[in-house]
């Protein structure tokens, strides 16, 4: 919405300013999303002064253009007009999301559902999901009186802060370890739970939830490893982290002196559909790219707990292995991937990771964030003549002119 006042206008001048591409994706927002004709995004992204009034419009830039005199009305009714089309029952308490609580040592953040260690000196970071330890309550009413200490709610909101931690705070990490422990069969009972009351608000908002943060693990510039071992509970939901991964190593039988059931993996219907990837596409579909028949091999699986040479099988996983391999061949991956340049894995990662279709969102979150990271790295961008380092001070910059 646009005030009509002859001098507001719509404007990614980023281009023509600062000789750097417009962020947060607003190149695909304008095509992929707003449709605006490439000719009209052409001229749209190499105006200075931007675009105004009814051209905005008819361009697609914006929705309409309002008085000022009008706009507060406008927007209220607007607001009224978007809230009458939510599914979500006016009557209805939400949910308090009351702050996490963490605790920070040296080398560990502790949540309830989560736990972080961090091993400097290798640059690992080591994140164990924590199972149920209950069975799902009764009813939905019952779901909401649990409030935010749902499992599934409680464990989406401490992984999406453990990951972020480490996004923000812990540079140096190079790979991420994901763990877990549990029962697999009552993670695939809280899953069935959720199905089960779909049309439910607060069960919407929790798978709401967890295909966000599984899609932050996706867009998350590290190495990723799943470890399937005795006692773990990937199944269902927490499956859906081990296929995130670059790689993922199953145990086959146990560890000697280890009492913990031999390694599981077990699929549900959510791992079908319900958290599809930035490329529109489920994790297993993306895996399964060269042939589709393998994703409904492994749908007849579902509800099966797959030891580590049947999901090998079904291409679950990528090694399954012996107690005699474990760790040494776990230990000789980490350490290669220590030693790689950051940059080229962020690379390469980021390009094998979102195979298939593209989207708005891989165009975004995958082309368009390294090139555009690549041309603030250049010279005609942060060089002492670029168009960064003399914006503001009246200098024209000096570009070196041959296309690279």
């Amino acid at each position: 919405m646009l005030i009509d006042d002859g001098s507001s206008s719509v404007s990614l001048p980023e281009l023509p300013l600062l000789a750097v591409l417009p962020g947060t994706g607003g190149l695909t927002r304008v095509t992929d999303k707003r449709k605006v004709r490439r000719d009209h995004a052409d001229v749209f992204c190499t105006t200075e002064e931007g675009i105004k009034g009814k051209r905005a419009v008819d361009w697609r830039l914006v929705d309409e253009v309002v008085p000022s005199s009008k706009l507060e009305d406008t927007v209220a009714k607007r607001a009224q007009e978007f809230a009458a089309k939510s599914g979500r029952p006016t009557a209805a308490k939400g949910v308090a999301l009351a702050p996490l609580q963490r605790q920070r040592s040296d080398d560990a953040v502790e949540y309830g559902t989560v736990s972080i260690e961090f091993a400097r000196a290798a640059r690992l970071a080591t994140i164990t999901i924590r199972g149920p330890e209950t069975s799902p309550p009764v009813s939905a009413q019952a779901m909401v009186a649990e409030g935010a200490s749902f499992w599934p709610l409680k464990l989406a909101r401490e992984l999406d802060d453990a990951i972020l931690d480490i996004r923000a705070n812990e540079f140096d990490v190079a790979a991420i370890v994901f763990k877990s422990s549990g029962d697999g069969a009552q993670v695939i009972a809280y899953d069935a739970f959720l199905d089960a009351n779909r049309d439910h608000w607060l069960a919407r908002e929790i798978r709401g939830l967890w295909k966000r943060t599984l899609k932050r693990v996706d867009l998350t510039s590290r190495s990723l490893v799943a470890l399937i071992e005795p006692g773990s509970c990937f199944a269902g939901t927490l499956a859906e982290l081990a296929f995130a991964t670059d790689r993922s190593y199953m145990l086959i039988g146990q560890l000697p002196g280890d009492n913990k059931p031999p390694a599981t993996l077990a699929l549900s219907a959510v791992n079908f559909g319900a958290y599809p990837m930035s490329n529109g596409l489920s994790r297993l579909a993306s895996r399964f790219l060269a042939d589709p028949a393998d994703v409904d091999k492994a749908k007849a699986a579902s509800g099966k707990s797959l030891d580590a040479e049947a999901a090998e099988g079904l291409g679950l996983v990528t090694f399954a292995l012996d107690d005699i391999d474990w760790e040494d061949e776990i230990r000789v991956f980490l350490e290669e991937r220590a030693s790689f340049s950051p940059d080229g894995l962020t690379g390469l990662e980021a390009n094998l990771r979102f195979g298939g279709p593209e989207t708005m969102e891989s165009k975004i979150f995958a082309r368009l964030t390294a090139w555009q990271n690549w041309i603030f790295q250049r010279p005609n961008a942060v060089g002492e003549e670029g168009a960064l380092k003399r914006y503001g001070t009246g200098q024209k910059p000096v570009f070196d002119t041959r296309r690279v």
